[in-house]
């Protein structure tokens, strides 16, 4: 059994501004998100925590060294989505400039690549998955927090839920908000808690 205490970031300016799609874009935390991440320091306080993993994204990294106080370790698998032609826009700037894209994505995330040039549903999943049967196997018997984003920790909940991979946006992570899943020695996935 493996527990995982799963964040998105905090708000970064992208989040703020009409929620333009960062993907790889190296960008920081706002105010706000950096007193998001020192919330969620108090909600983990006292909590017993064996390790610490983020994506290379600072925002991600900076989260979990606010919010954890311990060493993290990053990891290339749960880095964001590459949104291709999507990154620094908005959905309606995109949508506008590539309509076909947008639709291609919504209707079968699995294959389409995210704004023509980047990964497709199925890449993303599977590098997740890829990492967190790795944390299974290291961490059995230990709980982990890992930060990641948006994307990727959607996909990979629809995916472990059942769910066809064009449901994913039903699925809302609030920026620093924590989520419990546990996996279990055969890597069933059971949800706990969701945005607490």
């Amino acid at each position: 059994m493996l527990s995982v205490y799963l964040l998105r970031h905090g708000e970064t300016s992208y989040n703020a501004d009409g929620n333009r799609y960062c993907g790889r874009t190296d960008i920081g935390l706002t105010l706000k998100g950096i007193k998001q991440a020192e919330t969620v320091n108090g909600q983990l306080n006292g909590k017993h925590i064996d390790a610490v993993y983020s994506s290379p994204l600072s925002r991600a990294r900076i989260t979990a060294e606010i919010a954890t106080d311990k060493q993290v370790i990053t990891d290339d698998r749960i880095i964001e989505v590459d949104f291709g032609q999507w990154e620094g826009k908005t959905k309606e700037e995109f949508y506008k400039e590539d309509p076909q894209s947008w639709n291609d994505w919504a209707v079968n995330p699995g294959t389409a690549k995210a704004g023509r040039t980047g990964e497709s549903g199925d890449e993303i999943v599977n590098r997740v998955d890829a990492f967190f049967t790795e944390m299974l196997e290291k961490h059995a018997g230990e709980t982990i927090v890992v930060v990641g984003h948006n994307g990727i920790n959607r996909l990979y909940m629809a995916h472990k839920l059942g769910m066809p991979l064009k449901n994913y946006r039903r699925i809302f992570q609030e920026n620093s908000a924590i989520t419990f899943f546990e996996l279990d020695d055969k890597g069933e996935f059971t949800l706990k808690k969701l945005n607490a």
